[in-house]
């Protein structure tokens, strides 16, 4: 399935097309990228994103006084945001999506895969309180097979999330395609749609290891 059939087929897929994002995604994209470099990008395409994903969040007027006047004017409607890291390689993302409300709270998924089957295996997960009343936001800068967001959403949703959306950075339509129908009502806020996977489940052309590059390990 191509990039243009994805988008046709699910309206709640949002690829974004901003040209600094697709500037670093790019720079990401580089083998001699440095790990430092690598890391910042990350945190940069966190925000950028997620400035994409939290577009619709509610807001309430309040009286302010300006040096001239007072006035009605816009904030954030609570604080019910939590971002979820599907751990290692999203926690950079995530960092980048904190800088857009540092008092959100933070839940961490810990997820590996296993090399032989290719499925994912829960090792960690923790969670602040009162998840079914949060706007959660899932990220993960790679959605290769789909089965570790899949799992993660799963977990969110046996605790009660109902508004869930998901950030990833690079992703493979098969993926994609596993995603919307393990969860149709999940959006989704994607930098870029690869061509696909090849027989070890990498995405290609695609980044390789995004935790082992974000932290220089191999």
């Amino acid at each position: 399935m191509t990039r243009e059939d994805i988008l046709s087929k699910y309206s709640d897929i949002t690829l974004t097309d901003h040209p600094f994002i697709l500037h670093k995604l790019t720079s990401l994209r580089d083998k001699t990228t440095s790990t430092r470099e690598f890391r910042m990008l990350v945190e940069e395409l966190g925000t950028l994103i997620g400035y994409e994903a939290t577009r619709d969040l509610d807001t309430v007027e309040i009286e302010v006084e300006t040096p001239l006047e007072k006035a009605m004017c816009p904030v954030l409607k609570g604080k019910k945001l939590c971002v979820v890291t599907i751990m290692r390689a999203g926690n950079g993302l995530a960092e980048g999506v904190l800088k857009l409300s540092p008092s959100a709270r933070v839940g961490h998924v810990g997820l590996y895969r296993d090399p032989e089957t290719k499925q994912p295996v829960e090792y960690y997960l923790k969670m602040p309180h009162s998840v079914s009343e949060r706007t959660i936001i899932v990220v993960d800068p790679m959605l290769a097979t789909g089965n570790s967001a899949i799992m993660a959403i799963d977990k969110m949703k046996e605790m009660g999330a109902t508004d869930i959306r998901f950030i990833c950075l690079f992703a493979a339509p098969e993926g994609i395609e596993a995603f919307k129908e393990a969860h149709p009502d999940t959006a989704m806020y994607i930098g870029a749609i690869d061509r696909g996977l090849d027989e070890k489940a990498y995405i290609r052309p695609g980044v390789g290891d995004a935790g082992d590059r974000i932290y220089g390990t191999q």
